[in-house]
């Protein structure tokens, strides 16, 4: 009889550990609801949807290194001190980032709809849109490519570790501004045009080729248009908008200075 116990706590140890291991391994809305909306099954597939990274030494990859070239000449600027502060931006650091863009600033306490809605899709932009591609090519970061310094060479060497085509933080940035521009669209070209800036800010760091933040916004707009067949979502963005309303007739939003 102890002997059947112990046979029948051993398989249902193996099944709690087989269990708990599918579940660590899944990284999605399953397993963290508060960074996605989706799936990774929902989520058009980076791997199919773009082409393979460009070649050493082909014309492709003659513009990526004068855009590389470019990015080192801009450091020493204002432009490159934004993109030291972009390349830090990460958590709450990503409303925050397009607060002025956006014309009220984008808090948990202040706006708590329109903060949800910016950090809950964080990760369907910045790791389900790319997640196919960039474990399939694991392209080389252009600081490791030329073996040269970063504009934040803190980071280094974490981000070594994964591969470059396409940009996340690009993703990122390029679709939480489609997104608040579509909840404030008086302002849509100052929040457009910061979203462009956090990918060229890559670029200026050295983190990211030119084609890696190209891609990563065509990625980013496709997980978009997948986002808005999504209920939850949709939702959230609903109150957003709602909340964004209520700012606006208490005269709390600021108006686009190009209207």
């Amino acid at each position: 009889m102890k002997a059947k116990f112990s046979l029948f706590v051993l398989v249902c140890s193996l099944f709690s550990m087989s269990t708990f291991a599918q579940e660590e391994s899944i990284k999605d809305k399953r397993s963290n609801p508060d960074l996605y909306f989706l799936e990774i099954s929902e989520v058009p597939n980076s791997l199919d949807l773009l082409p393979p990274p460009p070649e050493a030494g082909s014309i492709l990859f003659l513009y990526d290194q004068a855009q590389y070239s470019w990015g080192k000449m801009q450091r020493d600027t204002p432009r490159g001190a934004q993109a030291v502060s972009d390349a830090r931006v990460g958590g709450s650091g990503v409303p925050r980032a397009f607060s002025e863009a956006f014309g009220v600033e984008i808090t948990k306490d202040a706006t708590p709809e329109i903060y949800k809605l910016v950090v809950n899709m964080r990760e369907d932009a910045g790791d389900l849109a790319t997640r196919h591609a960039k474990e399939h090519y694991m392209r080389v970061r252009p600081f490791s490519f030329y073996q040269e310094n970063t504009c934040n060479p803190e980071q280094q060497a974490e981000l070594s570790t994964n591969g470059s085509y396409p940009s996340g933080h690009t993703a990122i940035g390029w679709a939480t501004a489609l997104v608040l521009a579509e909840v404030n669209p008086d302002r849509q070209n100052e929040i457009l045009k910061r979203g462009y800036e956090m990918g060229q800010s890559r670029v200026i760091c050295g983190y990211h080729f030119q084609s890696d933040v190209d891609a990563a916004r065509l990625v980013a707009s496709a997980v978009v248009a997948r986002l808005h067949a999504n209920d939850a979502f949709m939702k959230q963005l609903g109150k957003a908008k709602k909340e964004l309303a209520k700012l606006a007739k208490a005269g709390l939003v600021k108006p686009s200075e190009r209207n």
